[in-house]
């Protein structure tokens, strides 16, 4: 199963300038939780933005770029073999960023999506493509409302594509 995972806002605006523009520490800890174990597909954008392999992860870096090397990550240089890399695995989850996000749609890649919609529009220069629900069926959403360590309201809301 090939999972998105993204956080995005109201106006589908996903970072600025290669970074998040928002920080909720539950979406963190829930990105984590969800994403341990398993690879996880990203642009290189993503990946520096980063910084680092995050633990208890297999990464996967997606890049043009055939002399790109990075320590304990594999390089792939299409979307195509980087899923190819991952083929063995049960769950795979792709992390970002809004090309790659785009691009795993187009082509009907995912079977699933794996949102926190965050409830306030952003400025923003990434933006997360438009979920089309005649592709996509709302499975399960959990709504929360601001508090002292999350700066605004929120949802995790699930996707699946529709037979």
């Amino acid at each position: 199963m090939i999972t998105i995972i993204a956080a995005l806002a109201k106006n589908n605006a996903l970072g600025k300038n290669n970074d998040l523009i928002w920080h909720l520490p539950a979406d963190l800890q829930r990105f984590k939780k969800v994403t341990s174990g398993h690879y996880i597909l990203m642009g290189r954008n993503t990946f520096e933005s980063i910084g680092k392999p995050l633990p208890n992860r297999t990464t996967i870096i997606i890049t043009r770029n055939k002399n790109y090397f990075k320590d304990g990550c594999f390089i792939a240089h299409s979307l195509e073999e980087a899923i190819e890399l991952s083929a063995s695995e049960e769950q795979v989850f792709i992390i970002g960023g809004a090309q790659i996000y785009k691009e795993t749609l187009a082509k009907g890649l995912a079977d699933r999506l794996d949102i926190t919609l965050v409830h306030h529009a952003f400025d923003a220069d990434a933006f997360f493509p438009e979920i089309d629900l005649n592709i996509w069926r709302e499975v399960e959403r959990e709504d929360f409302v601001a508090d002292e360590k999350n700066n605004f309201d929120y949802s995790f809301v699930s996707y699946v594509k529709k037979n």
